[in-house]
Order: structure tokens, then C-alpha cells, then sequence
């Protein structure tokens, strides 16, 4: 007779007293929870051994999303477009936000492009548990797979974003060895969009308005970020505000990415501070660590209730 047998009959027959807890004696046969959470540096294996389930996820993602327009997947491209279009009219033109800014275009593409690979990334993450609880039940796999899927998904998308800003920018100005740095950049950002992501899914899986008070969050961050301006112009230059509070928001993470990236495209007209490659590190590696922590003690609580 097998051991979770024995543990039954054993049970059955009166071989439990009645003031001994069930976990005690199925730790004395050793049994354990169908779903429980593994440790920490297994869950990471078991993570890396579905990697082309997520990858294969983030791809038919990314294909039937546009599967039912006319256009179909050129609305990658064309999204950002037109919405970098109604931004240069309203901050760079009527607002004068491109005052100062030599190719305010690339300028805008470029915090554009970044910001919302970023922002689709951290909303995604925030739904991916919460609106994905039918497939959570039916399966059993590493649930923090589903946030770095949605990631993949937005990287992707990036991805094609980043190919029609590089023929913008060679439109104006000439590649430099610098480009060489772009992957680097945007691997760093990939990381703490992965960390994000994590964790705004542990807290959209608990708090119910959280898809409420998402877009005010993401918009507050926007004009936190210096997409539309140079925050140092702006904020020293034309508010008189003191330059720790510029400091203060070169220093949130999607004006980090935001402008190095700019800085790498824009070598000449831009000028980033000196710590922006350092918080570049520093928010990839800390977000990754704590995300992954984060989300996984939570691992057996997803999709219960």
C-alpha cells in the first residue's frame, strides 16, 4: 500500500488521535499540498522551463489583437504615430514645449516610445491575474509566468515602435556608435518592466479598483517623466522650481530610460544628467529582485476565491 493510501486507512481506522492536527500527520507520511509554493530558486526553474509557453502566449497575443481591423498589425506602428501626433501639436506647438529643443520630433518620439513601453507593461501586468483566473484554475504552472508574457508582448511591440523611430532619427541626423548602447538600454527597462509588472500584479489580484485608479497613475507619471519637455528647462528654467526637485524626477525610473535613450539619439541637443545611467541599473536591478519576491510569496493565493 502506497503512503498517501496508508495515511487514509490509518486515518480510517483510528490511527490518528483526536487531538492530532491533520498537517502533523500528513507531515508523518509525508504528504504536502497539491498547489504549494515551491522555493524561491526552484520557482525560478520552474519559470525558465515554460519560457516558450511565454513566448508563444505573448506572440498569439500580439497577433489577434489586430486580427479583426483592416489594417491589421499596422496599427503597431500607427498607435504611437498618432498619438505622438496630437502631442507635437498640443505641447510642442500651441503649449511651447518644443522651445529650446532642436529636433523636438526625435525628442518626443523618443520619451513617447519609451513611456509606453513602460506604461502598456505595468498595466498589463496589473490585469494579468485578475483577468486571467479561468486559465489560473484549469492549470497548474508558475502564475508569475503570465506577467512576463505581457511584457514579452509589449517588447515586441516595442520592438517595431523602436524600428520607425531609427529611420526618423537617421531622416535628421546620422547613427553614431552610441547605438550600439540602445539594446543595453532597453534591456535594462525590460527588467524593470518585468519587476513592475510583477508586482502590480500581486496588488490587481487583491485590490479590486486598482484598474480604477490605474490611468490616473499612469498619467500623474507622464507628466512626471519629461515626455513632452525638457524637465530641466521647464522645471529650473521656466517654473524657478530648485534643481533638487528636477533631481527628484530625473530620478523616477521612465525618465531614467527616457533620457539616456535620448541622450544615445540625440547626442548633441541633449543633455542628461550625470546619474541617469546609474539609475538606469539601479531600477532594474531593484525592481527585478523585489518584484520576483514580492509576487512569489502570493504564489498560492492567486486565483483563490
Amino acid at each position: 500500500m502506497s503512503q498517501p493510501e496508508s495515511a487514509v486507512a490509518d486515518a480510517q481506522a483510528g490511527g490518528r488521535s483526536a487531538q492530532e492536527p491533520l498537517a502533523k500527520l500528513a507531515k508523518r507520511y509525508g504528504l504536502r499540498r497539491a498547489i504549494a509554493r515551491p522555493r524561491f530558486h526552484v520557482y525560478l526553474r520552474q519559470l525558465w522551463e515554460r519560457r516558450h509557453f511565454m513566448m508563444t502566449y505573448a506572440t498569439s497575443r500580439n497577433v489577434s489583437k489586430y486580427s479583426s481591423s483592416a489594417l491589421g498589425q499596422l496599427w503597431q506602428v500607427l498607435t504611437p504615430l498618432l498619438n505622438a501626433a496630437i502631442y507635437f501639436v498640443m505641447f510642442g506647438l500651441i503649449l511651447g514645449g518644443a522651445h529650446g529643443i532642436k529636433n523636438y520630433p526625435v525628442f518626443l518620439l523618443t520619451g513617447m516610445f519609451v513611456f509606453t513601453y513602460t506604461q502598456r507593461s505595468v498595466t498589463a501586468g496589473a490585469k494579468s491575474i485578475s483577468g486571467n483566473l479561468s486559465l489560473i484554475r484549469a492549470l497548474h504552472f508558475p502564475r508569475a509566468a503570465l506577467p512576463l508574457a505581457y511584457t514579452i508582448q509589449e517588447l515586441q511591440q516595442l520592438g517595431i515602435s523602436m524600428g520607425v523611430l531609427l529611420l526618423i532619427v537617421v531622416w535628421s541626423e546620422p547613427p553614431t556608435l552610441l547605438w550600439l548602447l540602445i539594446p543595453v538600454v532597453l534591456a535594462l527597462q525590460s527588467l524593470f518592466n518585468v519587476g513592475a509588472s510583477l508586482v502590480m500584479a500581486r496588488v490587481g489580484s487583491n485590490m479590486r479598483d486598482m484598474n480604477q485608479l490605474l490611468p490616473f497613475i499612469m498619467r500623474t507619471w507622464l507628466y512626471a517623466s519629461g515626455v513632452f519637455f525638457s524637465i530641466q528647462d521647464k522645471v529650473v528654467g521656466g517654473a524657478g522650481l530648485p534643481q533638487w526637485v528636477a533631481n527628484v524626477m530625473y530620478l523616477n525610473p521612465a525618465a531614467s530610460y527616457i533620457e539616456v535613450m535620448r541622450d544615445i539619439l540625440m547626442p548633441d541637443d541633449h543633455n542628461p544628467p550625470a546619474f541617469a545611467m546609474a539609475g538606469c541599473v539601479f531600477w532594474a536591478l531593484f525592481a527585478l529582485v523585489f518584484g520576483f519576491w514580492y509576487f512569489w510569496r502570493a504564489e498560492e493565493r492567486y486565483g483563490r476565491g
